[in-house]
């Protein structure tokens, strides 16, 4: 139902303009002015986007405040703005810092909202069919409808996302579309307002009051709004609404009184049911030729298998609205063309605001070609899905933008990043050019940091005894409340690297004797598999001292924030390869950048060529830097900076991120061997055994044969269960 037809029914005309603020201006609030190289470049951005330039870069070093620059650009400006970061935890920092830059004005979260994600796939060559499985973070999901929101509602909105801000998401038009509007004195049926909280996805629950829901006691209803941490209360009388509320969820007390409110939709793929009929009219009319190409090629048992699944997804849909796997048909609602791209974040911008707004990809040279990547992954999977009779041929269409449509749907765009590509580049330079744009190259430099602090001094040492030689080094650096970063070449290194140094094995060697027990540094390890909000913490624990050594993979490269690192060791520098490019190890370098005693130590046995690019860059940049600060008198100071509030809190007694790897297996273990079997059905038990053969498999590939054989046990139970006779 639309707000127009919604609005007729209750004979009231639409209000939405009543919660739409798009005058709101954005008012940048920092103690700091820009300095060093920082105005400069504020203002060729500022010339270049007003003069018409779509593409520029900003080649700004570590720490030089890139970050502050754009906001200074955002605020003069005055437009809403994408950045796109290549990474979770770059894209949670970056949000941190903007939120404290704009803290009266909307800045939002967006990225992929699972913390697990098992896609759904076939393989043909062991005839294994893998269904879709996913944990899905309500924080996250939360920050992500809080973004969209945002947008068709204000205009003062900043929105930091990852990668995932490509993939389809639903028509911003139906979503806008799908509102339930209300405000105190209108005249409307209690049993009308219910219905319509069902249509965006709302779902009704009396104990269980979360995101999504909503309950009702006598004449109140309360609404917890997928996207905010508060609750809408409704008091409704005699067929009117008598007041509208914002309350806390968990205590009921009143927060603020509303003079309208507009609910949003609970998730962004909806439908709309005055189309279902021609919808699924035109879905069963692509199933009966799907089907019919399927049995002429003699594939009866795939014929079969989609006409059973399509079938099931329609009578879902029907009935509730929604099915799991609801984007593969996303196309139909949309009303989409095969082939057409799909609805994306970009189109949340482009919607309201047409090429009015913009766009900056920090840290471009990793992110484009993240973006770049991403279609031709998920188009394979997919089509192996329809070969196989699991999906629809539509299924292609949800799908990630090509490169090609994301530049179509792009507008005035900032590439940020101290390393561009030469694609970025040569792209800006040929814009600045088209628009005849004096004194600027559409390339804009910002070496100078605004403490005057230099690049670091660059040693490389041997690879013999390198882990002996770290350790000696961390040690220093605690003593002087320093921390370090390191980088090895996978996981398990980092692990394995992790464990050694935690348990400080090396301290009973003759080098270490005398050592004060108290001076060996605490370590963590930080890569991929550590989870997505908890990877900002992990670095929150190294600045405030909770650990003194984090070590990783290329997770330490770009945009971390910590001016508390006086030392980024590279282990295995000389091993030539995308981790050890001289891209790569400049950036890597760039952590200690933020320490007025920063120094860098590569471990190599050669000087390959990547590492003498990186060196001479370095040494280059550090001789404009002291230049510049010789001829301006400055003495570089040491950055003070306050750990920004987390993203979510943790108890610390009880997240997994503060155990050990091994403490963290075997809760796990735990868990799976303590579920309640009597509340799981059978196809649940099917999936439970799956993970439990899995864990089984691990468990014994670690040498743990005890849990290994408890799991086998678990596994024999359930599976005798299953094949009982009923």
């Amino acid at each position: 139902m639309s707000i127009a037809s919604f609005c007729d029914k209750i004979d009231q005309p639409p209000f939405i303009e009543i919660t739409k603020n798009m005058n709101n201006k954005f008012i940048l609030k920092s103690s700091f002015q820009p300095t060093g190289d920082q105005p400069q470049a504020i203002e060729k951005l500022v010339n270049g986007i007003e003069k018409g330039a779509k593409q520029q870069v900003l080649l700004g070093v570590t720490g030089s405040g890139k970050t502050f620059t754009v906001a200074n650009v955002i605020a003069k400006l005055n437009r809403p703005t994408l950045v796109i970061s290549h990474n979770k935890t770059l894209a949670a920092q970056t949000y941190q810092e903007f939120r404290d830059f704009f803290p009266n004005n909307a800045v939002s979260y967006f990225v992929s909202y699972y913390d697990y994600y098992q896609p759904e796939s076939y393989m043909p060559q062991t005839d294994t069919y893998i269904e879709k499985e996913t944990e899905i973070n309500e924080e996250i999901d939360k920050l992500r409808l809080s973004a969209t929101t945002n947008l068709l509602t204000r205009k003062d909105t900043i929105v930091v996302a990852s990668v995932s801000c490509i993939y389809n998401i639903g028509s911003p038009k139906e979503y806008g579309k799908f509102v339930l509007e209300l405000r105190p004195g209108v005249r409307l049926a209690r049993e009308s307002i219910l219905h319509r909280l069902v249509d965006l996805q709302y779902v009704k629950s009396t104990l269980d009051f979360k995101r999504g829901t909503f309950r009702t006691r006598g004449e109140v209803i309360d609404i917890f709004t997928a996207y905010e941490d508060t609750a809408t209360r409704i008091v409704h009388t005699d067929n009117t609404i008598v007041s509208i509320d914002k309350i806390d969820p968990i205590s009921g007390k009143i927060v603020e009184n509303l003079r309208a409110t507009v609910i949003y939709p609970a998730k962004h793929f909806m439908t709309d049911p005055s189309k279902n009929r021609s919808v699924f009219n035109d879905i069963r009319a692509d199933l009966e030729k799907r089907v019919k190409e399927l049995k002429s090629l003699n594939k009866n048992l795939e014929a079969y298998r989609l006409n059973q699944k399509v079938n099931y997804d329609l009578e879902m849909m029907a009935e509730v609205g929604y099915v799991n796997g609801i984007e593969n048909y996303s196309r139909y609602f949309d009303g989409r063309k095969p082939g057409d791209p799909p609805y994306s974040l970009l189109d949340y911008f482009r919607e309201p605001y047409g090429d009015e707004w913009l766009l900056v990809i920090d840290e471009s040279h990793m992110t484009i070609p993240q973006i770049r990547g991403m279609y031709n992954g998920d188009q394979s999977r997919k089509q192996t899905l329809i070969d196989f009779g699991f999906r629809l041929p539509s299924a292609l269409d949800n799908r990630p933008l090509r490169f090609d449509e994301f530049m179509h749907r792009t507008t005035s765009t900032i590439y940020a990043s101290a390393t561009p590509n030469i694609w970025e580049l040569s792209l800006a330079k040929e814009s600045a050019q088209k628009n005849k744009i004096t004194n600027h190259t559409g390339v804009v430099e910002q070496l100078v940091r605004p403490t005057g602090i230099v690049d670091p001094e660059i040693e490389v040492r041997p690879t013999v005894n390198q882990v002996l030689d770290l350790a000696r080094e961390a040690i220093k650096r605690k003593k002087n409340g320093e921390r370090v970063l390191v980088t090895a070449l996978t996981k398990r290194m980092a692990e394995d690297l992790s464990a050694y140094m935690e348990e400080r094995k090396y301290a009973k060697l003759p080098e270490f004797s005398g050592i004060d027990p108290k001076d060996f540094p605490e370590v963590h390890y930080l890569h991929s598999d550590v989870v997505t909000l908890e990877r900002s913490d992990l670095l929150d624990d190294l600045r405030d001292g909770t650990y003194d050594v984090l070590i990783g993979i290329n997770l330490l490269r770009e945009g971390l924030d910590l001016p508390e690192v006086s030392l980024v060791a590279i282990l295995d520098a000389d091993k030539e390869g995308f981790l050890r490019s001289d891209t790569a190890l400049i950036q890597t370098m760039g952590r200690a950048a933020r320490h007025i005693k920063g120094s860098v130590i590569l471990y190599a046995d050669t000087i390959t060529n990547s590492m003498k690019k990186a060196i001479d860059e370095i040494t280059r940049r550090r001789e404009i830097q002291r230049e510049y600060n010789r001829k301006h008198h400055i003495n570089p100071q040491q950055i003070e900076k306050p750990i920004r509030k987390k993203l979510i809190e943790h108890d610390r007694e009880e997240d997994p991120i503060f155990r050990t790897l091994e403490q963290q297996k075997r809760i796990q273990y735990q868990k799976l061997l303590a579920i309640d079997l009597d509340s799981l059905t059978p196809q649940d038990k099917i999936r439970l055994v799956k993970k439990m053969e899995r864990e089984m498999k691990e468990a014994a590939k670690e040498l743990n044969f005890e849990l290994a054989a408890e799991l086998r046990d678990k596994i024999r139970s359930i599976r005798s269960e299953l094949n009982a006779p009923v």
